[in-house]
């Protein structure tokens, strides 16, 4: 294994412990090294703790785990600052606790992230069925698209590995589970904006908007480094869409590109 960190793979998490079971497999069973992981838990579970302690051993990279000290409702962006902080590469990779990553995941994030853009990601949606197939057996041999489409699983030519050239030409925002940056960026913009204690808008549309102001252009980086949305029902709600929508909307006529509440407050 490689000595040299040149990546640090962010998982977002929250008490999802066989997600995070098949994502850390997943990782395990990466086509290259030199990437590190760090779970960001936004939560202080037990469970977690002790499976990281049972298992650190038998991955074969190195494997960080953040907590917060309680669980106190929405935190994820502070826990994703803190994440930052404690990562040590120049690229950094946010996926989510619901999203398995392709063997290749690492490699194209390795080989594309530059200091100009930020990468957007898109994820092959598993279907309900194919979800609870996937955790019973504990086995990533599921995820093949033949598979996965007598399974029911949509967004399927998200899930075509194609690193050639793109396949699509309309490029959408970033969202959440798979995205990726210079860490040097986000250190300029002040990391993520901690105001946000909803889920829904905060920790990808927000950053989006200021990575731009920054003078970042978006790049796409679908059908290269592809992940596999676990189903789960929808866990925020359009209340909760709407407050962080009125939030952003206000923090966008203020025009702090570095925002004031993030890794340095």
């Amino acid at each position: 294994m490689s000595n040299k960190i040149e990546l640090t793979i962010i998982i977002s998490y929250y008490k999802a412990i066989d997600n995070l079971k098949l994502i850390l497999k997943a990782l395990n069973a990466q086509s290259v090294c030199g990437f590190e992981v760090i779970i960001s838990e936004d939560d202080n579970n037990n469970a977690t703790e002790k499976f990281v302690a049972d298992n650190r051993d038998s991955f074969n990279f190195p494997l960080i785990h953040l907590k917060q000290d309680t669980d106190n409702g929405f935190r994820k962006n502070s826990m994703l600052n803190k994440s930052i902080t404690m990562s040590n590469s120049d690229k950094l990779v946010f996926i989510d606790g619901d999203c398995i990553p392709h063997k290749n995941f690492a490699k194209e994030y390795i080989r594309n992230i530059d200091d100009d853009h930020f990468f957007i990601g898109r994820s092959l949606m598993l279907s309900e069925k194919a979800s609870i197939i996937l955790l019973k057996d504990e086995s990533l041999k599921l995820l093949n698209l033949a598979k996965l489409t007598l399974l029911g699983s949509t967004n399927l030519k998200d899930g075509i590995y194609f690193p050639y050239f793109p396949l699509i030409f309309k490029l959408r925002g970033i969202i959440g589970r798979n995205w990726g940056v210079a860490k040097k960026n986000l250190i300029a913009i002040n990391g993520f904006d901690e105001d946000y204690i909803l889920a829904g808008v905060g920790e990808d549309t927000d950053v989006e908007w200021r990575l731009k102001g920054l003078g970042l252009k978006r790049k796409s980086i679908k059908n290269k480094a592809i992940v596999y949305h676990i189903y789960h029902p929808r866990n925020y709600s359009e209340s909760d869409v709407q407050k962080n929508k009125r939030l952003l909307d206000q923090k966008q006529l203020d025009g702090n590109i570095r925002c004031l509440n993030g890794i340095n407050s």
